[in-house]
């Protein structure tokens, strides 16, 4: 792949084998030096701190125990449960304390991945072979634990079920407590035992807080004139790997796309140009354009744009639906693209 120039994402269509797949279950480059100590707890918020205690206490192997006074005895705490579960809004940190565990938990196997990455695998793979690979794992660290179709629900709560009773800790993120997993999206009720019984096997950790993405933003999306935008690529280009897109052919191509290759598709990129942003009022093409942003996100490529703010790409009555929490972290992470 050039080091520099200009390309288009159309033109792009990426393989991922089932090896690359599990060879990428690391942690994002933007996370790759995450410590507990660089986790900054704001003290608006204690549940941030109480959250990153008892995590640290989580990747040494047990919890911690309860301060007592100078002539107290500290009471033992009782035994986390195999898993932690974060939630919390978008923007509280809950990636990077994920990121944390991943990188304090002395394992021999250990994996990270965003929800869609371990359903994707089980595609490519089978089931069987998923199991398997994982099996006697030490550790899953699981980003974005959102349920989008029962199918998903079904597979992550089987394979769940099959490591945790071999030792495999598990970690994982989410916006919706786990036993709230699938409200709004589908008929969860027929599928509550399955939620439920996956979320036993999670100690469930609340962290509060505001987004930290918007505390240094000031206002909305960043949108360029055409000359601006067109001066923008010719710069980054030079210097680097730029895309130049319209945006109405981005989101059709997406859909021939698996969103497990959304990572390859963005490969090598340093600056994502889209042309002629419009509002999108197809659920299933603004969940895949989500899916794009978060790959985007993790990576950290700065996006530049023409049209409508990239903050209104969302029709608002998908910002009133189950989804909700979905578009409005997507809406977080393209804000800050757009000004990087």
């Amino acid at each position: 792949m050039s080091a520099r120039g200009l390309v288009h994402l159309v033109d792009r269509s990426p393989q991922v084998s089932g090896a690359d797949m599990v060879a990428a279950l690391v942690p994002p480059p933007q996370f790759d030096d995450a410590t507990f100590e660089t986790y900054r707890a704001d003290p608006e918020h204690p549940s941030q701190q109480e959250a990153k205690d008892l995590l640290i206490a989580f990747s040494r192997g047990g919890a911690p125990a309860e301060r007592g006074g100078l002539f107290r005895r500290a009471k033992k705490a009782p035994e986390m449960k195999p898993g932690v579960y974060l939630d919390g809004g978008f923007g509280v940190g809950k990636t990077h304390l994920l990121a944390s565990i991943y990188h304090a938990m002395p394992a021999r196997r250990k994996y990270f991945g965003s929800f869609i990455e371990y359903t994707a695998l089980v595609g490519a793979l089978g089931y069987q072979k998923t199991v398997e690979l994982f099996r006697g794992a030490d550790l899953l660290c699981i980003d974005e634990f959102e349920l989008d179709d029962p199918g998903d629900t079904m597979v992550m709560t089987r394979l769940i079920g099959e490591l945790v009773p071999t030792g495999t800790k598990l970690a994982a993120t989410s916006n919706t407590p786990p036993n709230a997993l699938g409200e709004g999206r589908f008929a969860a009720q027929d599928f509550l035992r399955e939620i439920h019984a996956m979320a036993s096997s999670f100690e469930t950790i609340r962290i509060d807080g505001t987004d930290y993405r918007q505390r240094a933003i000031d206002g909305h999306a960043v949108v360029l004139t055409d000359d601006a935008y067109a001066q923008a690529l010719t710069d980054a280009s030079a210097v680097g790997t730029a895309s130049d897109d319209d945006f109405s052919g981005l989101i059709r191509h997406l859909a021939s796309v698996h969103p497990s290759r959304y990572i390859r598709l963005i490969e090598g990129l340093d600056t994502i140009g889209l042309r002629g942003v419009a509002e999108l009022d197809d659920q299933s093409a603004a969940l895949r354009f989500v899916a794009f942003v978060d790959r985007a996100y993790d990576a950290q490529i700065p996006v530049r744009a023409t049209g409508e703010g990239l903050d209104g790409v969302f029709a608002p009555e998908m910002l009133a639906g189950g989804y909700r929490k979905k578009y409005l972290r997507a809406i977080s992470r393209l804000n800050a693209l757009t000004h990087s």
